[in-house]
């Protein structure tokens, strides 16, 4: 994300949530940066890291659940869908290969707050929520909603790719 003007506040900074011609719908405008408005110049990086922070603190060690999508069991790109459909009001696909494919490819050395990592763990793919200082969220086969290193040795031997969603 680019650096943020401080003599604007953030009700008035042009927001643009969607990389490119994809095929997420937007159901309406999404105004959740209103409510950080007023305050003390709270950059965009800060709200997106409050609004995931807050969404992992509800689904934090839930299980996870191949085709999951509640509390009972949630797979990873449910909770990418649930994340981005709660927090900042994004249609998302509801696999890994279909929301590898919106946004903005990136480089590893860009990532950002928001961005989607994806990685290729054999036959099937895996996809979490960058988050800074090299984290990630997700909903880990083996441990359920978690906080990840992507410089864990498995997470760097297959990282794929990043995708930039919000801008």
């Amino acid at each position: 994300m680019s650096s943020y003007n401080k003599n604007k506040n953030l009700e008035h900074t042009p927001y643009k949530n969607i990389q490119k011609n994809t095929k997420i719908s937007k159901t309406q405008k999404s105004d959740f940066f209103k409510k950080y408005t007023n305050q003390n110049y709270t950059s965009k990086k800060q709200v997106l890291n409050n609004e995931l922070f807050d969404f992992y603190s509800q689904w934090e060690g839930v299980r996870y659940k191949l085709g999951g999508s509640n509390k009972n069991g949630i797979d990873c790109s449910a909770f990418i869908q649930k994340a981005f459909k709660e927090k900042f009001d994004l249609e998302m696909p509801r696999t890994t290969v279909s929301q590898a494919k919106i946004g903005k490819e990136i480089n590893k050395n860009e990532l950002e707050v928001g961005d989607l990592v994806f990685f290729k763990t054999g036959r099937t793919n895996h996809v979490g929520i960058y988050i800074d200082n090299g984290k990630f969220m997700h909903a880990s086969t083996k441990i359920g909603v978690t906080i990840s290193d992507l410089q864990n040795e498995y997470f760097k031997k297959n990282y794929w790719k990043a995708q930039r969603i919000i801008d």
